[in-house]
């Protein structure tokens, strides 16, 4: 039996971000494989996925696609990994790219059949790709759902105040969380509860957003929680509990945060508003964390820890018991926070794009 839920939130002087590996090139991932090995996989936005296994990072990438990477802009290159529930048996990880084009490529690879710390780069199979109109917003979260369905995040295209109204539009991927089957065929299938199964774009599970920056599920209960980054003004944290049929609108462009931001909604809009949001006195690009569902600091059990990568600062949710949210700023000045991830213990571990892993530990 695990921690209970904590009710409070701990005393943040009492914890720091302790440095685990430094002089990455641009580290802007975190992942683990569960597959019982305990390693950690770095992913750098050029297009390579580093190893770090007891503290030490091995010499050779686990995978080095740089080649095949665009990452001229700012916010394209190797954006998002998530490995198959499965991969102790079939070995298969996912990727989210921007080409040489500049255009989004998810794909599927292997590990190679002779070396479990290296990938074979040769073994890709394109999944899905979707043209982007301009080099910003491109999204790049994956994550495998606890349906076992592969979640894909995807901004609105880019640009400013998104001006093809992409997050609103079901006639596109942009601007949406898309949900896919990658069991039950090639390169795979839409599920049966999808929303808008039978449409022109029946991949979409949820809309109405702008810059999803990293979401993450609950490894406990399931929930969904995804940090979507603002226009100039304010960013937001949006929530789903598990088992949240698909369907929802998180209200952008109409909304920046739960502030009106451009045109009129429908008379029977149905959005989903933010359970969190702070200002751009406080930071100007908020990136979606994780719930703690650690053993080494019981403190933290079941706050959801995020931060804002030009500020630094790192803030915690908790739900109370009548169902609301508080939200604390915790800590300050910790770098320009890219991700955060968790081992496989649940411990949590944030990427500072400078070029530092760190992992929150006591003092």
């Amino acid at each position: 039996m695990g921690p209970l839920e904590v009710e409070d939130f701990p005393d943040p002087m009492a914890f720091t971000w302790r440095a685990v590996i430094a002089g990455l090139d641009s580290p802007i991932g975190l992942a683990n494989a569960g597959d019982g090995t305990q390693r950690l996989f770095i992913i750098e936005q050029d297009g390579r996925v580093l190893l770090l296994q007891k503290g030490s990072l091995l010499p050779v990438p686990f995978l080095d696609i740089r080649q095949r990477v665009g990452s001229r802009s700012n916010e394209q290159g190797l954006l998002g990994l998530a490995f198959h529930p499965g991969y102790s048996e079939n070995g298969y990880f996912f990727v989210n790219y921007t080409d040489l084009n500049g255009d989004t490529v998810i794909a599927r690879f292997r590990v190679s059949n002779d070396n479990p710390d290296l990938a074979d780069a040769a073994s890709e199979t394109q999944l899905l790709g979707v043209a982007q109109p301009f080099g910003n917003h491109n999204g790049g979260s994956l994550g495998f759902g606890p349906d076992g369905y592969l979640y894909v995040g995807l901004g609105d295209g880019g640009s400013a105040g998104d001006p093809m109204n992409n997050g609103q539009s079901l006639d596109t991927l942009l601007g949406k969380i898309l949900r896919v089957d990658v069991d039950s065929g090639e390169p795979y299938t839409i599920p049966a509860d999808n929303p808008f199964k039978g449409s022109g774009y029946p991949e979409i599970w949820a809309y109405g957003l702008r810059n999803p920056w990293r979401f993450s599920f609950d490894r406990l209960n399931g929930d969904l929680y995804i940090g979507d980054v603002g226009q100039n003004q304010w960013e937001e944290i949006d929530y789903l509990p598990a088992d949240t049929p698909g369907g929802v609108n998180f209200a952008w462009r109409y909304y920046e945060a739960s502030f009106n931001y451009q045109g009129n909604p429908p008379a029977n809009a149905d959005f989903v508003m933010p359970i969190a949001e702070y200002g751009h006195d406080q930071g100007c690009s908020v990136t979606g964390g994780l719930v703690y569902r650690g053993i080494k600091l019981p403190e933290w059990f079941g706050i959801y820890l995020y931060g804002d990568f030009c500020s630094g600062r790192i803030w915690g949710l908790l739900q109370d018991a009548s169902g609301g949210w508080l939200s604390r700023l915790l800590f300050e000045n910790v770098g320009n926070i890219a991700a955060f991830g968790e081992d496989e213990a649940g411990e949590l571990y944030l990427a500072d794009r400078s070029g530092t892993i760190y992992v929150l530990d006591s003092r």
